[in-house]
């Protein structure tokens, strides 16, 4: 038997399959939802759920909520909303929390609510459960990932998938639709995240087509935000959020509060999506005319604004079948009934959000692993010397979507020794393996001496969602300048051999060459100069086809001078 689990923002919930249907777990009061807290005492007592939450209108700086947004994550980077709880930096540099002098990792802390969690499931089941599919957003990078799998084998499960969000969430609503064709948006906000994924779905094949997201983003930022506007605390805010998701106005400790001030307050918030949403479609290479359903999930989907937002954007109502609150967690649990046979027929097919490659000679960025390619997979180069007598080369792995490497984010790197050799003679053998969990995996093998060197990715933790939504803007904005200077650069690359090299052959050649094409190689190779001291790339790569083949004689007459000597 193998666990389903959505380790949520707010809370979270643990399924299996019985009889062929996901089941969702109750607590011991009748309850599905575990709210994702875990109270630490004075005298090292500890609460974790509903018995959290009772601590914390008393005790707030001992309760650790929202703990999601911290995992995989450096104590350099901005947090927002700023926790109740505090915070610091941890072995690592990571972040961790800070109370009565224990450092407690994000990790440590989710696991405690998933060992609830477990502790629920196997009350409810009569046997042990140590098994488990856990869900993560679509765009948590590799170190949120690899944590979130940590917090899982803490809290004793052997965790067999990490799986994005809005594809369980897929996984729920097409269970009943098997039979149909048709390609889905997901509509994911949920406590502290966004994801959008578009997907198609036939003949029991769900293939992620598409994904975008913001991994703070969330329903936590709109508390946020409502708090600072109406001048009250987090908890209030939200009951009140939450109340004018069913009318219109409402009074409060003697106080008039309305949905369109809600509204007004939230709207830049909620406008974040939007460009996620485009994206996506764009990268699905659908118009919204395409999908078959929009389908929202996510506790803050059940907004009016947001149900009317993503119909404006998607060009239709949105689909609300879906439970908000337990969409994801049943699909997780439809997951691990695949993974353990009792669903059959169904194939699962996930993305990288993101692309993947390594720095090339010129400071070029050389994809390996396109974004959105379907998970898991496998890809790799062969790579030369670029320098005669080379005895290593250094392997940087990059994250991004720039033509220049310098532009992208570097996840690691690593130094590969090999034989020394004549320039373009010694091969290195580079292989990317995102898994199912889409962790990296990098190994580099020399081909002469067959030795392999394994890279541990320790991935872009410091990369801000922010960032990434930056990465992918300017990857569009400045497109055409990215290809215009990887095309000089490769260009820059040639003339930088091929120049020296018809120096040396008119020396060598002497009085061998007419003047008249000596004078015209000459001149060639001063206006190339010219071209690559303004960086003219039309003009550089037209001089450089002129002279390949005005030089051709030349070539062949080295080659017979040679053999004659």
């Amino acid at each position: 038997m193998i666990a389903g689990i959505d380790l949520g923002t707010t809370h979270s919930l643990v399924g299996v399959m019985e009889s062929g249907f996901p089941i969702l777990v109750s607590d011991g009061e009748g309850r599905r939802l575990t709210p994702s807290a875990v109270w630490f005492g004075v005298d090292g007592e500890m609460l974790v759920g509903w018995p959290a939450m009772e601590k914390k209108e008393v005790d707030p700086s001992r309760v650790v909520t929202s703990v999601k947004r911290l995992i995989g994550r450096r104590a350099n980077e901005k947090i927002e909303p700023s926790p109740d709880y505090p915070i610091g930096a941890g072995p690592g540099g990571w972040v961790n929390v800070l109370i009565d002098g224990q450092v407690l990792s994000p990790e440590e802390i989710s696991s405690h609510i998933l060992a609830k969690l477990k502790a629920d499931l196997e009350r409810s089941c009569g046997q042990v459960v140590d098994r488990a599919v856990i869900t993560v957003p679509a765009y948590f990078n590799d170190a949120q990932r690899a944590a979130t799998k940590r917090a899982g084998e803490l809290a004793g499960f052997l965790v067999e998938r990490i799986l994005a969000e809005p594809t369980a969430a897929a996984l729920a609503y097409g269970l009943d639709r098997l039979g149909e064709k048709s390609r889905v948006a997901v509509y994911d906000l949920g406590g502290g995240t966004f994801d959008i994924s578009i997907l198609e779905l036939n003949a029991g094949v769900f293939e992620v087509l598409a994904t975008n997201g913001d991994t703070r983003l969330g329903g936590d930022d709109f508390d946020a935000a409502l708090a600072a506007a109406w001048g009250l605390g987090v908890s209030d805010a939200r009951q009140i959020k939450c109340a004018l998701s069913e009318r219109d106005a409402l009074e409060f400790s003697g106080k008039s509060y309305t949905r369109a001030v809600l509204e007004s307050v939230c709207a830049p918030l909620l406008a974040r999506t939007r460009a996620h949403c485009l994206r996506s479609l764009a990268d699905a290479r659908l118009e919204p005319a395409d999908l078959n359903a929009v389908v929202l999930v996510g506790g803050a989907t059940r907004m009016p604004m947001v149900r009317r937002f993503v119909a404006g954007i998607f060009g239709r109502e949105p689909d609300t079948s879906q439970h908000p609150d337990e969409a994801v967690a049943l699909g997780a649990v439809i997951q691990a009934g695949i993974l353990e046979g009792s669903v059959q027929n169904l194939t699962l097919l996930d993305v990288t959000p993101l692309s993947l490659g390594i720095e090339t000679f010129g400071g070029l960025m050389n994809v390996i692993i396109p974004r959105n390619t379907t998970i898991p997979c496998k890809a790799g180069e062969m790579f030369t010397n670029a320098v005669a007598n080379q005895s290593g080369m250094k392997i940087t792995v990059l994250q991004g979507e720039r033509e220049m490497a310098r532009d992208n984010w570097p996840l690691g790197s690593m130094e590969v020794a090999f034989p020394p050799a004549p320039k373009g003679q010694a091969r290195l053998g580079v292989q990317f393996e995102l898994d199912a969990n889409g962790i990296l995996h990098v190994l580099a093998r020399d081909t002469a001496t067959g030795r392999d060197t394994v890279i541990d990715i320790q991935s872009a933790v410091e990369v801000s969602d922010e960032a990434v939504e930056k990465m992918l803007g300017d990857s569009l904005e400045h497109a055409f300048e990215d290809m215009d200077e990887r095309v000089f650069t490769e260009a820059r690359l040639k003339a930088d051999e091929m120049l020296p090299a018809i120096d040396s052959a008119l020396a060598q050649l002497g009085d061998g060459v007419p003047e008249d094409v000596r004078a015209a190689i000459s001149e060639l190779v001063r206006k190339a100069r010219v071209a690559i001291a303004s960086r003219s790339t039309g003009d550089l790569k037209k001089l450089l086809a002129e002279l390949d083949t005005l030089t051709e004689p030349l070539a062949a007459a080295l080659l017979e001078k040679a053999m004659a000597g």
